[in-house]
Formats: structure tokens, sequence, C-alpha cells
């Protein structure tokens, strides 16, 4: 059956994905107890405490370095931000007047540690928190229970959950990881219903109804896609009406129109596939700047942030700045590369690598080297612009270049999301399941 009421066979794409390597492994972590109440206490306490020397502490001495110093190297800085922030702007400002009033005897240690200070962020990783996080998105997975319903999609909720991780690690980040997490979730199933499995009448149908973003156009669609589709629109009700509790509903909407940016990409690359058509390198990149899901990734993890997430950033991001445009040209070759072998299996027809040799009559050899000169280039881009922006504040732009960091370490030698048992489990295990002691 066709799922369409026909009787004909339909012959599908597989790219035979293993199973999840985690099963309920993070289900384990529902009963972790918090800190007790008095201890709770005595830390609330002893921030305030440490808070007032740096208050009361001079503003431009050697006493408040060591202070900033001392916060850092303890892994607690992140509690005393502000406090911090303003200090190294004050030291900051008339830098060189004051450096000089230490005289010859001091100089060599203040200059060092200064300059460290001005340069460096400091930030504590709290594991558990992060493991009852875990817990919490691995509930939701299986209650939603799409790993069962969609066998050809990989399922990767761990992986994705250390994809955000690496995006932002910080505690205040908490709800803004899990909604990262699970929108990651919707995205990979949806690649892979273009990728490989959905038939191109299927896939006009789904694109269509993305974009319509209406309960009423699962109607049409095929009884897998119907699943997929209501979840999503669910999982973006939920989350409008969390946001709406604190007026950062209108968030969402930008992440809509960004969804269905991406979907029509994946759209795009089918149309290539099934028509049997490969593009030029430069149709290609501009289709592949969505379809490496940068854009989208972007809108979606500020959606959790605090007040510096404006509608004017919103705003900002979706004009796609060269910012994200170099992350996304990063993270989109970085992909073709590690996976082109798999991709000429399959019979893919657009690829970064094929459609430069097709342009420009190179070697595969001359190809991969030209597409990381390309990825070299953007990544020095991108640098140059995340030091000098103005736009948006820091706080919004660490996410973006951290997605690029995140792409590099996921495609640096092979495809670790999609082959994950192979390494990154390992990795995942170092760092939330049996981390170093420290």
């Amino acid at each position: 059956m066709d799922g369409f009421g026909g009787e004909s066979e339909i012959t599908r794409q597989s790219d035979n994905h293993h199973p999840t390597v985690w099963g309920d492994h993070f289900l384990a972590y529902a009963n972790l107890s918090g800190a007790n109440e008095w201890k709770e206490k005595e830390h609330k306490d002893l921030k305030e405490e440490v808070r007032k020397m740096l208050v009361i502490s001079p503003s431009k001495s050697l006493q408040k370095l060591g202070l900033i110093n001392t916060i850092q190297l303890l892994g607690v800085a992140y509690h005393f931000e502000h406090e911090i922030g303003e200090s190294l702007s004050k030291i900051y400002n008339g830098y060189e007047e004051w450096i000089g009033e230490f005289g010859e005897s001091h100089d060599l240690h203040v200059v060092a540690l200064s300059f460290r200070l001005l340069r460096q962020q400091g930030y504590y990783v709290n594991k558990k928190m992060h493991k009852r996080e875990l817990c919490d998105i691995t509930r939701w997975w299986k209650e939603l229970d799409l790993a069962n319903e969609l066998p050809f999609a990989r399922d990767r909720v761990i992986e994705l959950y250390f994809w955000s991780l690496g995006v932002y690690f910080e505690p205040q980040y908490n709800v803004a990881r899990k909604i990262l997490t699970k929108m990651l979730c919707f995205v990979s199933i949806t690649a892979d219903i273009y990728d490989t499995y959905g038939t191109l009448h299927e896939l006009t149908l789904l694109t269509n109804a993305i974009e319509r973003w209406n309960i009423d156009a699962a109607e049409k669609l095929a009884p897998y896609m119907k699943l997929v589709y209501t979840a999503l629109l669910d999982f973006y009700n939920e989350v409008e009406k969390e946001l709406a509790k604190e007026n950062k509903s209108f968030r969402v909407n930008f992440a809509i129109s960004e969804m269905k940016k991406l979907v029509r990409a994946y759209f795009q690359e089918a149309k290539w596939y099934h028509g049997n058509t490969g593009p030029r390198m430069e149709e290609y990149m501009m289709n592949g700047i969505q379809t490496s899901t940068v854009p989208y990734v972007s809108t979606a993890c500020w959606l959790g942030m605090g007040d510096e997430a404006t509608k004017e950033a919103f705003e900002w991001i979706t004009t796609e700045p060269p910012i994200l445009v170099a992350s996304s040209i990063i993270s989109r070759l970085l992909n073709d590369i590690v996976s082109h072998e798999r991709e000429i299996e399959r019979g893919d027809v657009a690829s970064g690598i094929d459609c430069y040799m097709n342009d420009y009559d190179a070697t595969k050899e001359e190809a991969y080297m030209e597409i990381r000169k390309i990825i070299e280039n953007n990544w020095k881009d991108l640098n140059q612009r995340c030091l000098k922006s103005t736009t948006v504040s820091r706080v919004l732009l660490m996410p973006l270049l951290n997605l690029a960091r995140v792409s590099e370490f996921f495609y640096k030698d092979e495809d670790a999301y999609t082959f994950s048992k192979n390494n990154l489990k390992d990795v995942i295990s170092m760092v939330l399941v049996d981390p170093i002691k420290v």
C-alpha cells in the first residue's frame, strides 16, 4: 500500500541506521536529589559575601585582579558575571595609565594577570544538572515514541543533547537547552524523511503542510508523516505557551518561519535527487546555507534565552547576516566532506564535493582541498565578525560561534552524529556518564 489508498508498491531508500546506543540509561536519573536546604542557604550566603568583596575592593587594584582570578580558578565566575564585567570594564578603560602606576617591580605579574582576565570568561559545569536535563528529555522522547514509529530515522536524542551542550553549557541556559534539543530531534527526523524515506509526492504534501502550519493540513499526509507533523505542531504550541508567561511568545513565529525555509531547502534537494539533476556550486551553496540547519538552529537556540534575545535581534538573525552565512558554510561543507562517499553510494546528486568537481573539472582530491580552504576562510571571517560585531550582544553571538565549533567536532573526521557508536559514545560517556573527578 502507498498510504493513499493505492495498491502500487513503493520502493524506499534506507540508510540502515543503527538503533540508539543509550536505551533507557538516563531515565535512572529521575530521582537525583538536589542539595539540602541548609546547603543551599550556605551557598547563597557565601555568594553574597563574595559579591560584597568584589564591590568593596578598590576598582583599579591588584587586590581586585587577584579576587577575580581566584573566583575564576574556583569555577564559580558565572555567579558574578555582572560584577566581574563591570570591574574589568573599569580596568580596561584607562588601562595604560593604570598599569603604569604599579612600577617596574609589578609589571610582569600585573600585565600577565590583567591581560588574561580581560580575555577570559570562566564558567562552572554542573554535571548533575545536565543529567537531570537528560532524564527529562529522555522521558519526553520515550513518551513521544517516534523512534519506534519511525524506524527509518536516526534515534539520536542523547547525541542531540550533547550538541546543544556544545552551544551553551552554562546553568542559566537550562530551559534554552531543553527547547533546542527537542527542536533538533524534529529537525533530524525531518531530514531523514526528505533524504531517504519520503517519496516525492509525499514530500510535496509535507512541504505544503508545513507552509500552512495548520493541523487541518495533516489530513492529506501519509500516516507516518501525520505523526511527525502533529507532534511538531503540538510541541511548538507548548513552547509558545511557556514563553507567553514571560511575554516572549513572539519568538516562536521566527522559529516557525525558519523551519519553513529549512523544509523548502530540503525539498529542493529531494527534487534534485528524484530528477537526477545536480545543481551548480553557487546554487547548491545558496540552498546549503539552509540545509546546514544553522539559520534555523540559530533562531531556535535563542528561544529560551534571556531578555537580551529581543525582537530586534531575531529580526537581525533572519536577514542571514554574514556571521550566520559563514557558520552555515562551515557546517554544510564539513558535513559534505565526511558524508561524500556514503552519499555517492546512495545516489545523491547534490553534494558540495560533486558540485565543485563538475563546475571546475576538478578531481575528488582537488575538490576536497579547495573545499577545506573555503571552510578555513569562513572560519577567519566568522571569528573576525564575532570580535567586531556590535549589532547584537556577545551573549547572543557566542551560540552562533559555538554552532560552528560543534559542527567541527561532530564532522572533523567522520559523520559522528550518524555513526555515533564509533567514537562519539565514548566522548559522551566521559563527559556525562563517568566524568573526570575534579
